[in-house]
């Protein structure tokens, strides 16, 4: 199955484009796009962490960080510090993965050991978490205001007043909606 059909892929931050594998989290019935095991190893292909096997118990440890993920950037993006058990799932999952990073061809890759890929892709999406959560752009982390939406994103605008997490999704169907209004 292809990812692009499965998956929202459109975030710049890779540990943001992760926590969009939970959709609809706000009003609506949240929607988990990592049902199985084996929808974890496509989303992680797609984001240049290919794995040759998940585990049941590895697909919830990334459930696990994935939503720390999301609270600890909510909190940041209300100015606020996250929350001292997410930080330590964040640290935990970031210290335990083991993955050294390439250049292959110009390009930057993640080399995963064979004995724990999963563990250490893992590691590649707390410790993105980690540098973007608690850099120097933290200040421009926002939750959309799109409608259901309240996905994470780095406002990279000129005038920091981004308000939706992709202007083609959310931005587009917020447009839509005041066309129909009129």
């Amino acid at each position: 199955m292809e990812a692009r059909r499965l998956f929202r892929l459109d975030n710049e931050v890779l540990a943001f484009r992760f926590t969009a594998t939970m959709s609809d989290r706000v009003g609506a019935e949240p929607q988990e796009r990592l049902s199985d095991p084996g929808r974890l190893e496509i989303w992680l292909h797609a984001a240049g962490l290919s794995v040759p096997d998940v585990s049941p118990t590895e697909l919830q440890d990334a459930l696990t960080l994935r939503e720390a993920i999301y609270r600890a950037g909510l909190a940041v993006a209300a100015t606020q510090r996250p929350n001292p058990g997410d930080a330590a799932i964040l640290n935990g999952a970031a210290a335990a993965g083991q993955p050294r990073p390439g250049l292959e061809n110009g390009l930057a890759v993640w080399h995963l050991s064979k004995e724990a890929p999963v563990p250490d892709a893992l590691g590649v999406l707390a410790a993105d978490a980690i540098q973007i959560l608690g850099g120097p752009d933290r200040s421009r982390i926002k939750a959309c205001e799109g409608p259901g939406c309240a996905g994470l994103f780095l406002d990279t605008s000129r005038g920091t007043n981004r308000r939706w997490c992709s202007m083609n999704t959310c931005g587009n169907r917020v447009k839509k909606a005041r066309l129909a209004d009129r």
